[in-house]
């Protein structure tokens, strides 16, 4: 995909911070930042959690503000009137986590706050739809401005949130992580748009922890770490080893960092868990396949594909319609959630904060939520049992927490997301269904649980991996699936595993032009 236009660098900075500084109980958050970014630019913003990019974001959007230095929009310092303040400067904010109204219209959620009204106060419903659809249109996404906005992919809503965020015209827009629900196809559309932003003269700052995007559409990278701001790079003349280099703050390469899994598949040990003819109309159609002891089983698919819904039903939260199980030798027409449970199958869901944590119980109780009985002294629950079952787990799994009594939301999302795993394996739990297990997690989080992922394998546990981010799939899998349209579309081994072969089995088509085109760009 081409590049954005080039951003206006003779022209002032829309946003500039000098030497903010942002404390925190125990934490020096923003330690000295000098930050700026002109019309026109797509400038990304790097970084592992804890780096001080959320702390960055929140300064220039006017949430809070610096204990020390300034932070000026289109000119002018900030003095502390909130994020209404800094919206009335041009300052557009779009989080990770969308914030619209599921039941209401994309188009009364496009104008949240702010209803055209006529005569009377009445609600001009057919210039409101019009307006909606103009603003979607322009950003390249054709959808009815009637329909409830909690009907459309994850990827159009993302679009509605972003036209909603431009519709004040800002000139500044920042885009905190607006790809990492989306699969590969959909992340485009996201991509095209902020192309098209940018050449109006909008600056925007991209946040994402994905490399391959920040190399097509950025066309500056600045990378903090510690809370400094450690150096703003050329995307087309740095590798992103070497970026990757400057988030961790040593020579280890992308590569080093994670090493590729190349055991071969365990077709030769016993199986498992066999799904055979498992249809969820209408997402998942007639799918069949093995998981072997100890094998890592990927899941590859596009938006929309049937991926979770599928690991959904195997689980027992989506009854399917048609279809078997087979567990550990036993064969299941019909089971729910705490059968699967008993049988030693556990999930790991795609929407960690709202379906796999709680987020105020601390650690402890979050990793011994799946069995509480085995923490029990007589009829009531022993705290003591519940911290020593959970400190063994923390500690074998390298959860980062000051004290395991500390509640879960604090940590990070890496931890979190071990946390969850460990609460199975608490449970003695054999078969790991991991939906989306690196979602919103750095560069070194991932690592670690790519690396914990191939030491349960080795330890016998079998491991069925979903994920949107192809490139880890080769990194962790000795064998993947191709879901397309509900059904499986391929089957992939060994060296055969790698990101173009995934991505062109994903297509339509069947061809593998897109996959070279794309792989092309992102090298």
């Amino acid at each position: 995909m081409a590049r954005g236009a080039g951003s206006e660098r003779g022209s002032d900075p829309v946003a500039r911070t000098r030497g903010a500084v942002r404390r925190y109980p125990g934490v020096l958050a923003l330690d000295h930042v000098d930050f700026e970014v002109h019309p026109g630019e797509v400038r990304a913003l790097l970084g592992k959690n804890g780096a001080g990019k959320s702390t960055l974001i929140r300064l220039l959007s006017g949430v809070e503000k610096a204990d020390e230095g300034t932070v000026e929009i289109a000119g002018t310092a900030l003095t502390g009137g909130g994020s209404r303040e800094a919206s009335q400067l041009g300052v557009a904010t779009v989080y990770q986590e969308l914030s619209l109204i599921p039941k209401l219209s994309v188009a009364e959620n496009y104008h949240l706050g702010a209803l055209p009204t006529g005569r009377g106060g009445l609600v001009r419903t057919a210039h409101m739809k019009d307006a909606a659809d103009a603003a979607l249109v322009e950003l390249g996404v054709k959808v009815d401005p009637g329909m409830p906005v909690g009907a459309l992919p994850v990827a159009e809503q993302q679009m509605v949130e972003i036209a909603r965020a431009l519709r004040g015209s800002p000139k500044l827009l920042i885009l905190d992580e607006p790809t990492s629900s989306l699969a590969a196809a959909a992340v485009d559309v996201v991509l095209q748009a902020v192309t098209r932003i940018a050449a109006t003269g909008v600056a925007i700052i991209y946040v994402s922890h994905r490399l391959n995007e920040i190399r097509q559409i950025a066309h500056s990278a600045s990378v903090m770490r510690d809370g400094r701001l450690v150096e703003t790079v050329n995307t087309k003349g740095a590798s992103s080893d070497d970026i990757v280099s400057l988030m961790l703050g040593d020579a280890a390469s992308a590569t080093e960092a994670t090493a590729r899994h190349t055991s071969a598949p365990a077709t030769d040990r016993p199986v498992v868990l066999s799904v055979r003819e498992l249809s969820v109309p209408p997402k998942v159609r007639e799918v069949s396949f093995d998981v072997h002891e100890g094998e890592i089983l990927g899941i590859a698919g596009v938006l929309g594909s049937g991926r979770s819904e599928l690991l959904r039903s195997i689980a027992g939260l989506l009854p399917p319609a048609s279809g078997t199980l087979t567990v550990f030798g036993e064969e299941l027409r019909r089971w729910s959630i705490r059968d699967m449970i008993r049988r030693g199958v556990g999930l790991t869901p795609e929407e960690r904060k709202t379906d796999g944590i709680v987020p105020l119980l601390g650690v402890d109780e979050n990793i011994v939520l799946a069995d509480r009985g085995s923490v029990r002294r007589g009829p009531l629950l022993s705290t003591g049992r519940q911290r020593a079952a959970a400190a063994k787990l923390v500690s074998a799994l390298s959860v980062r927490t000051p004290d395991v009594g500390v509640p879960i939301g604090a940590l990070s999302g890496g931890n979190q997301q071990k946390a969850v795993i460990a609460r199975w394996l608490h449970r003695g739990s054999r078969v790991l269904l991991l939906d989306e297990p690196t979602r919103g997690v750095d560069v070194q989080a991932k690592a670690q649980i790519y690396d914990l992922v191939r030491k349960l394998a080795d330890d016998g546990v079998s491991i069925v991996f979903v994920s949107n981010e192809l490139e880890e799939l080769p990194l962790v899998c000795s064998r993947v699936v191709v879901l397309r349209d509900g059904a499986i579309a391929t089957e992939l081994t060994g060296a055969d595993i790698t990101e173009s072969a995934i991505f062109a089995a994903t297509l339509a088509d069947g061809t593998g032009s897109a996959a070279a085109s794309t792989t092309g760009e992102s090298e």
